[in-house]
């Protein structure tokens, strides 16, 4: 039996090619669902998204049997994205820098939910847990944020979390006809407004 083979007998290599296929076209589906669904909202045809990531239909109902299955998984994604932003910013800028980008992340999070807001507020029971998801996602990594910020004094140390995603909900709800220039300058305000009050770096 060939030393690099598995024990079918096949090359590794192409026993891992079609779970990397498989995760490419996952990704393709899951950005493409994203744009279809902020255009057309989630009754947009299957097909277009299927298209429009360079796939079969086959292929995306593999994937996501019934069309609720893939709202779940974008959303998902979604908040998944938004999180993993909080280190990666944190790991590159300052941490009052990566916190003021990190909530201008999340406005652009908040504006992609708005495509999905008709499917999430239906009452089915499929989107009961996201609200969980979104917070047990979103709250630790803002948290993460704010505490290094304060940490390093360049922010007041009694800042809620839940209140400061709420604020910024707001302030993205009320933007006209999805024109985020206005949210982004009160966010930016906003975060400003944080360093009142900073306590000299521990």
């Amino acid at each position: 039996m060939p030393a690099s083979g598995d024990d079918t007998g096949q090359p590794a290599a192409k026993t891992r090619a079609p779970r990397a296929d498989a995760q490419r076209n996952l990704d393709a589906l899951l950005r493409a669902a994203m744009a279809v669904f902020s255009c057309s909202g989630v009754e947009a045809p299957v097909r277009e998204i299927a298209d429009k990531a360079g796939v079969g239909v086959g292929t995306l109902y593999r994937h996501f049997p019934q069309r609720v299955d893939l709202v779940v998984a974008v959303f998902r994604n979604e908040i998944d994205a938004c999180a993993d932003a909080a280190p990666a910013l944190a790991a590159v800028h300052s941490p009052s820098e990566a916190l003021g980008l990190w909530m201008q992340r999340y406005v652009d999070f908040l504006n992609a939910k708005r495509g999905l807001a008709a499917a999430l507020h239906s009452g089915n029971p499929a989107f009961d847990p996201l609200p969980a998801y979104f917070c047990e996602r979103l709250r630790p990594a803002l948290r993460s944020l704010l505490d290094a910020a304060a940490g390093a004094g360049e922010i007041r140390g009694d800042i809620d979390p839940d209140d400061l995603l709420e604020a910024v909900g707001g302030l993205s709800r009320s933007a006209p006809n999805g024109d985020l220039t206005q949210a982004r300058r009160m966010v930016s305000l906003l975060v400003d407004g944080l360093r009142y009050g900073a306590g000299p770096k521990a």
